[in-house]
């Protein structure tokens, strides 16, 4: 994946403010899906040259990459795109006032074929509404529910079919590494 660390060029957020709702923002004891309090929401951060370094060195996938296209900017879409935990998927973060914003067009078929393409790389894609997450994979969603930050999805196969997915801690991944 390309590295997230500055916008693409020809790309801004503009009147974009949608992370500013979808992320929950540990300095500042900002839940997932509530408006940050700091945000002139359509305009800017009203702190922005103190705002806290989660903030300072975000970019969603759209800001950052410019092979994923215009109609991905989330305050078009609805959805932050963010990079999986693992590096090798995406995590599709919903507006909570726009809960099935993924399931609509060119977005849910957009999302399977980067789950299809995915599989390869041990990838997969999540989709985040408010505090329950989804796993999509080309054999169907998979509802995990909350995911606490040291949870970590684990993929279930039986051959190469996906069969299911569950949370683990992640320290229990290192005990079966």
């Amino acid at each position: 994946m390309k590295m997230l660390d500055k916008p693409a060029a020809g790309r801004s957020c503009g009147s974009c403010t949608l992370c500013c709702k979808v992320l929950g923002i540990v300095e500042l004891e900002k839940p997932m899906g509530k408006w940050c309090p700091n945000c002139e929401i359509g305009k800017s951060c009203r702190i922005y040259d103190t705002r806290p370094p989660s903030c300072r060195t975000f970019y969603c996938v759209w800001l950052a990459d410019d092979r994923i296209g215009d109609h991905w900017k989330p305050d078009r879409s609805k959805i932050v795109i963010t990079p999986g935990f693992n590096g090798n998927g995406l995590e599709f973060r919903c507006d909570p006032g726009h809960p099935g914003a993924w399931r609509k067009e060119p977005y849910h078929s957009e999302i399977m074929q980067l789950a299809m393409n995915a599989r390869a790389l041990d990838g997969a894609m999540v989709v985040v509404v408010n505090d329950s997450t989804t796993l999509v994979a080309p054999e169907g969603e998979f509802p995990l529910g909350k995911v606490d930050p040291d949870q970590r999805v684990v993929q279930q196969f039986q051959g190469t079919r996906l069969v299911g997915a569950k949370l683990v801690h992640k320290d229990e991944l290192k005990d079966r590494q």
